[in-house]
């Protein structure tokens, strides 16, 4: 979602959202009270989603809040979390993490290429069509590291781990397009 949910609120504060923005588990909460929980604890790691208590490794403000860029407290907001993603946008996160938060990338890259008013950088749609071609190459080819004829069932594990490597890249391919855009490195 572009916004937050109607009649929802901030988990922090239990208010109206106030700046929203959204965190890489795909849960909103106000700016300032996310990263006044992250400034609570260590300030040297980021902080944990008070609701479902993953890492959180980015912050997303909303489309509404990234338009009032002329209002001081937005914009004091927006570049709070600029150097948040900063400081955790591109570090380097454990595999389960990153298998973690393929669904809210792979939903959001979707939300996006469906929006006609959207465009991704040229870069990244030739990257995701020449991953996309080979992965399907591979998985339709009769040539496998795993041959289905041989071993049944387990064969497929091949193809399910090519198909689940071109997820986590496409979803990394956007994940740098996300912090490139939301004031990442």
């Amino acid at each position: 979602m572009e916004t937050p949910p109607e009649n929802d609120c901030c988990s922090v504060c239990h208010d109206n959202f106030n700046i929203p923005c959204q965190a890489n588990c795909s849960h909103w909460f106000c700016s300032n009270c996310i990263l006044g929980v992250w400034h609570h604890g260590s300030a040297l790691q980021p902080c944990k989603c008070p609701i479902c208590r993953r890492s959180i490794t980015l912050l997303i403000p909303s489309e509404e809040s990234q338009g009032h860029h002329d209002d001081p407290v937005v914009s004091e907001a927006l570049e709070s979390i600029q150097r948040y993603n900063r400081l955790f946008g591109g570090g380097s996160r454990s595999l389960s993490q990153r298998v973690r938060d393929l669904p809210f990338f792979l939903k959001r890259l979707l939300r996006e290429l469906m929006d006609p008013q959207r465009s991704l950088p040229l870069v990244f749609r030739a990257r995701m069509f020449f991953a996309m071609i080979l992965s399907g190459i591979y998985i339709l080819s009769p040539i496998d590291i795993i041959p289905e004829g041989i071993l049944g069932i387990v064969g497929l594990l091949d193809d399910i781990l090519i198909g689940l490597i071109f997820f986590l890249h496409i979803a990394a391919i956007y994940r740098t397009t996300l912090l490139s855009r939301h004031g990442g490195t």
